[in-house]
């Protein structure tokens, strides 16, 4: 019946926006998700008492400086909206996350290239910019990046999508990378604007396949004249055209031959759609638990797309039937970016989606049969409409065992000050904390000065740079240096595991189970997710009092390995067939 009713709603939504192109793109998404308005800020129940957080912005004395360009500040065309992603991955396997910053670039000619950063981690959360070092210099306009070992050396790639032409940097092992997009069969000759994406062993061979998400097919030069009364407006005022008006794109997927060798399978592998999406952020899971993993890509003012793996090399694009395209009024939304986690503990994934201003983000709670149930407003997370949100993570801000959420806003349109709608560039952060019974509470105001400040953030990344068992979060805010989000708030005890297979690539897919404190958590290794972005490899899990754990893996290939008696408060190296290899304190030496 859901299924039924929310294709007779999309059809109708999107037969009336196609009579009405020539508004402003994103108040037709507004207009399709129903001009949400916020919830009251729920209490806590008699008895509950939330932890104290306190995250702080450390990044200029962490010495992450480098400031993210997006074309010109005035912000004529939607390439300079949309921003960068950041990777947080270890390059050169020191046991210390490093991290990649992306870099976009300018329309004008009015300055040197500009080039990414790459930051090498020297411990205790400080970095050195060591990106002439590694051989990286300028690649054009960047937008997502994903990390994944493409020919299993134990040294983890980088694939970035670009506006233009992709990249692939191949990790050489002494320190450098190298472009080898050509050689690899990721090079195309037409211009595309590629956004997020992912590596992913679909066909479980033991090689790493890559899925690409691609926005707009856009040439600035021949889109609607930018911020002109005779071109898109939004609420009443001149902005970028788009992406509604623009045409549309497909997905990718490239299927690795063995030899870190990429072929395009998308239509043979039921990935090639319709030219009619805008893909931003691609998300894996094994959300249906069968052992294979799945792939969700949300859509900017299209419905999002839902990736079933159907085992024999293909898949189903399932997003509507399965609740997982539209929210619960059956309506598409400004999609940017998202992130999984079994947030009520049932042993199913579940997915948390952000999206656009005058809209609530959505959570679809994972109900175990294929089919998921938007669950926005039961869960005490319809709030902060007034914010666009990009990035997101479920995390475990005070290792409690209930997986937390974080989300940075920041509006497209840098002129919307002065057109007095109550709305403004740069946005705080939003921080909510898991009650454990489903809901969450909000502590947007009460997370400490790193939450609070005002930035007009995009891509964000999570890991604990300091190996201290608590995850640090990176923020990138355009036209400003990166943020770097410490909390220096009490915290229970945790466990990280790093899952690498016996070739010693990361473990990409593999799921992971841990039972301490009387009950279960579940989650896996992934590339791509939060906004066009990549996180730490290693898996953290909160403890709370608990000191011990056992830990199952179901490894990306489906042989399960359990490992029991683990101790808390380390990072350890579980290779497969082969145990805990490696077992590390956690250090205390952060500033």
């Amino acid at each position: 019946m859901l299924a039924n009713r929310n294709l007779v709603s999309i059809a109708a939504t999107l037969a009336v926006m196609c009579a009405l192109q020539a508004i402003g793109p994103k108040l037709l998404s507004q207009m399709a998700s129903g001009n949400a308005t916020d919830q009251p800020i729920r209490p806590l129940p008699p008895g509950m008492k939330a932890p104290v957080v306190d995250f702080r912005d450390v990044a200029a004395q962490a010495g992450l400086t480098a400031e993210v360009i997006s074309g010109e500040v005035d912000q004529t065309y939607i390439v300079e909206n949309t921003g960068t992603g950041v990777a947080i991955f270890d390059y050169d396997n020191d046991g210390l996350p490093d991290i990649f910053l992306l870099q976009g670039d300018r329309l004008k000619n009015s300055g040197p290239p500009l080039t990414p950063h790459l930051y090498h981690n020297l411990g205790g959360l400080r970095f050195e910019d060591v990106t002439v070092k590694a051989g990286i210099g300028h690649l054009g306009w960047s937008q997502g990046v994903c990390a994944g070992d493409a020919d299993n050396d134990g040294h983890v790639d980088l694939f970035i999508g670009q506006w233009g032409h992709n990249v692939f940097l191949h990790n050489m092992g002494d320190g450098t990378f190298r472009d080898e997009t050509k050689e690899r069969g990721l090079y195309e000759a037409e211009s595309r604007w590629s956004t997020g994406c992912a590596f992913i062993d679909y066909d479980r061979d033991g090689y790493l396949d890559l899925v690409v998400a691609h926005y707009v097919d856009f040439k600035a030069q021949d889109s609607p004249a930018p911020r002109t009364q005779s071109g898109c407006n939004w609420k009443g005022m001149p902005v970028p055209c788009g992406p509604r008006g623009l045409k549309g794109e497909t997905m990718t997927l490239y299927h690795n031959d063995g030899h870190g060798h990429f072929v395009d399978v998308s239509k043979k592998a039921g990935v090639e759609t319709p030219h009619e999406y805008y893909g931003f952020t691609v998300l894996t899971g094994d959300f249906d638990n069968d052992g294979w993993p799945d792939f969700y890509i949300t859509c900017d003012s299209t419905p999002s797309l839902f990736f079933h793996n159907k085992r024999d090399g293909t898949f189903e694009e399932t997003g509507l039937v399965s609740g997982l395209a539209v929210n619960e009024d059956g309506r598409e939304q400004a999609g940017m970016g998202t992130t999984a986690a079994d947030y009520d503990g049932d042993g199913n994934l579940d997915i948390f989606k952000t999206n656009f201003s005058s809209d609530t983000n959505t959570l679809y709670r994972n109900l175990g049969d294929g089919n998921f149930e938007d669950v926005t407003s039961p869960a005490g997370l319809a709030v902060h409409t007034q914010y666009v949100k990009w990035g997101t993570a479920f995390l475990d801000f005070d290792n409690d065992g209930w997986k937390d959420l974080f989300i940075a806003d920041g509006h497209v349109y840098p002129f919307v000050e002065k057109y007095k709608l109550g709305e403004e560039f740069k946005q705080p952060r939003q921080l909510f904390w898991n009650r454990g019974d489903g809901q969450f509470f909000d502590m947007s105001s009460t997370g400490g000065p790193g939450i609070t400040a005002k930035h007009s953030s995009r891509g964000i990344a999570v890991g604990d740079l300091d190996n201290d068992g608590s995850e640090e979060i990176v923020v990138v805010n355009l036209f400003e240096p990166p943020s770097l989000l410490k909390n220096f708030g009490p915290k229970g005890n945790a466990l990280l595991v790093r899952a690498v297979t016996v070739s010693g690539r990361d473990a990409i897919g593999a799921r992971l189970t841990l039972t301490a404190g009387g009950r279960k958590q579940i989650d896996e290794v992934r590339s791509g997710g939060y906004h066009i972005s990549q996180g730490d490899f290693r898996v953290h899990f909160g403890m709370g009092r608990a000191t011990k754990a056992d830990l199952t893996i179901r490894w990306p290939q489906g042989k399960v390995e359990t490992v029991t008696g683990v101790d808390a408060n380390q990072w350890i190296v579980v290779c497969e067939g082969k145990g805990i290899v490696e077992r590390h304190p956690f250090k205390t030496n952060a500033p």
